[in-house]
């Protein structure tokens, strides 16, 4: 226990002397010693210096060995495939992106992912067999009495029965799969806006509108692994959508994604150029939010989707009772404060509890960021138990 105490305070400081882990972990100096010693033995800790500009004599400091173990995350798309492998400090040492255009199947999939690994391997100047474990984000969730992937039919290649048995005899290392805006949560409860908070909801919207939901610490993932498709919820508004799962849509999708506002914008009389519909959504959101209210029609339609967002996060509230919620995503980053703004205040008049709503704060690929830090989360608790 005090080996894991000193190893998390040097992943939080960075660096440290004997005297100061001895004091942040309440341990008598030959005590702290004989800990950094025992670390130092067995590869976990490294002198990196001394400290200057002190009174006294100058004191060793040390740091965790980030080449002790490394760890990688891809997120998967239906465009393409990013990988990127982290120290086990957590710090980026490899990347690469794989395009995957098209339509493809499961021996394609198995080929890209070992492919986009590899190349951030490379990157990193490691091998494969360098990596502790990977943790693979993909929209929808594979279903652990099946094996197959669900509520992501727009992701081809991946809901073979036998794919995740082939990418296991692939990789010759734990690979462990997770939703995408699961991982999002993740990255925003380690690193972000929902630091020390045990109970939130992050709502996602971007190509598409989901939430991950975080319940006493935990992610709460559901029987099939479904919680948190919250674009399939009915939602007053828009008409209700059957055969959500075969139209890939839902009442809330319909209403508050990306495809909606510039809809909405063409009813307010806006023009809208011809992009696709989620940069055309940004873009929008982007000048309305910037504009502060200086053009009426943009304010109105911030406003309206603001409206949209809230009565679906309405319903979810109800059900949950969330202490946060965090707007994540392209879109909601796009509308930032004053999008935000709006719909804590129209949230107000719709949800009996009040929770508070951020903006998310990991901004540059947030569903990488995650894989990665859960990841390192199981990495570190293997290679730092020194009882072993």
């Amino acid at each position: 226990m005090n080996d894991r105490a000193a190893l998390d305070l040097l992943l939080a400081h960075g660096t440290l002397s004997r005297t100061r882990i001895g004091k942040l972990t309440g341990l008598s100096k030959p005590t702290a010693s004989q800990l950094l010693a025992r670390l130092e033995a067995a590869g976990l800790v490294v002198a990196t210096g001394t400290t200057e500009g002190r009174p006294g004599p100058n004191a060793q400091l040390y740091a965790v060995n980030a080449g002790a173990a490394h760890a990688a995350g891809l997120d998967v798309n239906p465009g393409r495939v990013l990988a990127a492998v982290a120290d086990i400090t957590g710090a980026t040492v490899g990347r690469f992106e794989l395009p995957t255009p098209g339509r493809r199947p499961a021996e394609a999939v198995v080929s890209q992912v070992t492919r986009a690994l590899e190349g951030a391997v490379k990157d990193a100047g490691l091998t494969r067999g360098d990596l502790h474990r990977v943790v693979i984000g993909t929209p929808g969730a594979f279903d652990p009495s099946t094996g197959r992937l669900r509520y992501a039919s727009h992701l081809p290649g991946w809901h073979s029965p036998a794919l995740l048995d082939e990418l296991a005899a692939a990789l010759p290392m734990p690979v462990e799969y997770e939703n995408d805006v699961n991982l999002a949560a993740v990255a925003e409860q380690r690193l972000g806006a929902a630091r020390g908070h045990d109970d939130f909801v992050l709502l996602w919207n971007q190509e598409g509108l989901g939430a991950a939901l975080v319940i006493g610490g935990r992610l709460h993932r559901g029987f099939t692994g479904g919680a948190g498709e919250v674009g399939f919820l009915p939602v007053p508004g828009t008409p209700l959508v059957r055969q959500v799962v075969r139209a890939n849509s839902g009442g809330f999708q319909e209403l508050a994604g990306a495809q909606s506002v510039p809809r909405l914008a063409r009813e307010l009389g806006i023009e809208t150029p011809e992009q696709p519909y989620a940069d055309v959504a940004a873009g929008l959101l982007a000048r309305a939010a910037a504009g502060h209210g200086e053009d009426p029609l943009l304010a109105e339609l911030l406003r309206l989707f603001a409206q949209r967002l809230a009565t679906g996060l309405a319903s979810v509230t109800a059900v949950l009772d969330p202490e946060l919620i965090v707007l994540a995503g392209g879109l909601t980053a796009a509308g930032g404060e004053p999008l935000r703004a709006l719909v804590q205040a129209e949230l107000a008049e719709l949800a009996a509890s009040r929770p508070r709503l951020v903006v998310g704060e990991v901004r540059e690929n947030p569903v990488l960021r995650g894989a990665l830090e859960s990841a390192l989360a199981t990495t570190r608790d293997e290679v730092f138990d020194t009882s072993r």
